[in-house]
């Protein structure tokens, strides 16, 4: 029986500003040299290198995963109120799983930015709901809210 092969689907890229220092080919380079058969891209809010992403992974000849890290408003995206001392959103990891993904991913970052946009392109629940269909949805790093409410304590919160 083979082993598993390992697939890294939370990475961010030189076009998530401030986080990602990963160049694309290089990052494609990288997967390629570990055996990854596949490898995502998510970077924070933006999709400015899927294209450059895409095209790099299949010439490398293994799988591209496009996705995104989003930023979900706590309430409405068109909400602009200031939240006391915490933040006012929380991070999400899509990844497209067919075309369909693909497009709902697209609009989600497309609203995030033109509706949503409050320090960061923020989506909301209601948006997520109407655009689900072909996404795979992951609870992201600490600063998503499974993650939070399990370091605030609130252990059902988390897992409800």
């Amino acid at each position: 029986m083979a082993s598993p092969r390992f697939v890294h689907l939370h990475n961010h890229s030189e076009y998530s500003l401030l986080d990602g220092a990963c160049r694309i080919k290089g990052m494609v380079q990288r997967a390629v040299e570990m055996d990854m058969p596949a490898v995502a891209l998510t970077d924070h809010g933006v999709l400015y290198g899927a294209v450059q992403f895409y095209e790099a992974a299949r010439e490398a000849g293994i799988k591209p995963i496009l996705g995104c890290e989003v930023y979900v408003a706590r309430g409405s995206r068109t909400s602009r109120e200031a939240r006391g001392s915490g933040s006012n959103y929380f991070h999400l990891l899509l990844l497209a799983k067919d075309q369909r993904g693909y497009q709902n991913l697209i609009k989600l970052v497309t609203a995030g930015h033109l509706e949503g946009f409050y320090y960061k392109p923020r989506v909301d629940r209601e948006l997520l709901s109407a655009h689900s269909e072909g996404l795979i949805c992951l609870s992201s790093c600490l600063a998503g809210e499974v993650a939070q409410k399990v370091m605030d304590g609130e252990d059902r919160e988390a897992l409800r």
